[in-house]
């Protein structure tokens, strides 16, 4: 099969390199010029090279991103998920169709980047399997430009919902990756019962678990250990992830620390997109105690907010300005919190630019790691295992 040469690519060291490919994996990096010409040559000119971005969190199937404007809605006396979640419902029975929405949204996911998402789908007693089943067949005709994981996420609630326990159960046999929970204590109002169907779907097929937590202060943070306990107990250490974890970022330092301690023994990764009106986890301090964060759009245009553009730089540049990023050292945790970190937490294969790794790359108009983060480069190529999937901004099929 033909060798495809990446030639002339500044890697984040700041080195210029000869990427060779094959079969859409990495099978050699060389000092650019020394190898031999090639028939097959992309002259990247010394842009930067980056793995491909990992969208860590987001949500195909409620977006309206592409459709017509749907005002935001604010909640009647602060922010509840249960009114936010009436509103998508009330605002789902009225948008374009989810499979219309869902390609639009990862076009633009894809145009800004992203080569590795993990998607949420709606699964419990309000849509029953509908939504997952149109996602995916969605992910079946992107196959070839983006590699997605698909969350069973009980957006209605587990015990409240009637049904949703038997419904994630087969959601996982259907072709979900993973099973998802929302709120033990303030959604379900019954910790232990929640999660006893979570781990209990994970345990019986053997998936990973990505759970919802809105919880503020101290509820947040004992939902958040007794996660952890489960992890441990069940030998989930590195399957197990809690998205948003809000409580975290409710918390006095010294409290902080001594959770973040206990998450990171746990193996548990923690999800944040830094939220403008929220509190969020203290990315600094869970890096520093051995955490893993990672990071995601969320919601991109629908009942929860009007916001995102589905670029995880720009992602990586809003967690580092929230959390104080000034140095190029901060400012490269926060890239590696929509990288290599993303990666680790999604448990990817074949990730990041060395030999063996998939093909799977961004090039740049950046100097480096720390203005790629700030600059929001415009020019820019995406590659899925070699082959150019987007360019400026627009996507190649």
């Amino acid at each position: 099969m033909t060798i495809t040469v990446f030639a002339n690519a500044k890697l984040a060291d700041g080195s210029l390199r000869d990427i060779h490919v094959e079969k859409g994996r990495i099978i050699a990096i060389e000092t650019a010029g020394e190898a031999a010409p090639s028939a097959t040559a992309i002259d990247l000119s010394g842009d930067l090279l980056l793995p491909g971005f990992v969208e860590g969190h987001i949500h195909l199937d409620t977006s309206f991103y592409g459709g017509k404007w749907v005002p935001h809605r604010p909640c009647t006396n602060g922010f509840d998920v249960h009114e936010r979640v009436a509103f998508q419902a009330e605002n789902m029975a009225k948008a374009e169709p989810m499979a219309e929405r869902a390609r639009n949204q990862l076009d633009l996911c894809i145009s800004k980047g992203t080569t590795q998402m993990r998607s949420h789908v709606m699964v419990d007693g309000s849509v029953g399997l509908r939504s997952l089943e149109t996602i995916l067949a969605v992910r079946e005709e992107y196959q070839d430009m983006i590699d997605i994981q698909l969350v069973a996420f009980p957006q209605s609630g587990i015990l409240k919902s009637p049904g949703t326990p038997q419904l994630l159960d087969e959601a996982i046999g259907l072709g979900a990756d993973l099973v998802g929970g929302l709120d033990p204590a303030s959604f379900d109002r019954d910790v232990n019962g929640h999660l006893d169907v979570v781990f209990g779907v994970a345990e019986k097929h053997g998936v990973d678990i990505d759970i919802h937590l809105h919880d503020a202060g101290s509820m947040g943070a004992f939902t958040i250990e007794e996660i952890c306990d489960r992890t441990v107990a069940l030998g989930m250490q590195g399957h197990v992830a809690v998205s948003h974890a809000y409580g975290l970022g409710d918390l006095a330092p010294d409290a902080a620390k001594k959770i973040a301690a206990r998450i990171a023994r746990s193996g548990v990764s923690i999800m944040t997109n830094a939220p403008g009106n929220h509190n969020f986890p203290p990315v600094a301090l869970l890096r520093r105690e051995g955490v893993t964060v990672f990071s995601g759009s969320d919601n991109i245009r629908d009942s929860w907010w009007p916001y995102g553009d589905g670029d995880m730089l720009h992602r990586a540049e809003i967690i580092g300005y929230r959390s104080g990023f000034y140095t190029d050292d901060e400012l490269a945790a926060a890239f590696d919190i929509v990288t290599a970190a993303g990666a680790k937490a999604l448990r990817l294969e074949g990730y990041g630019i060395e030999v063996g790794a998939k093909a799977d790359f961004v090039s740049l108009a950046a100097d480096h790691v720390p203005e790629a983060v700030i600059a929001f480069p415009t020019r820019h190529k995406v590659f899925k295992q070699g082959r150019l999937v987007s360019e400026n901004g627009r996507v190649k099929r």
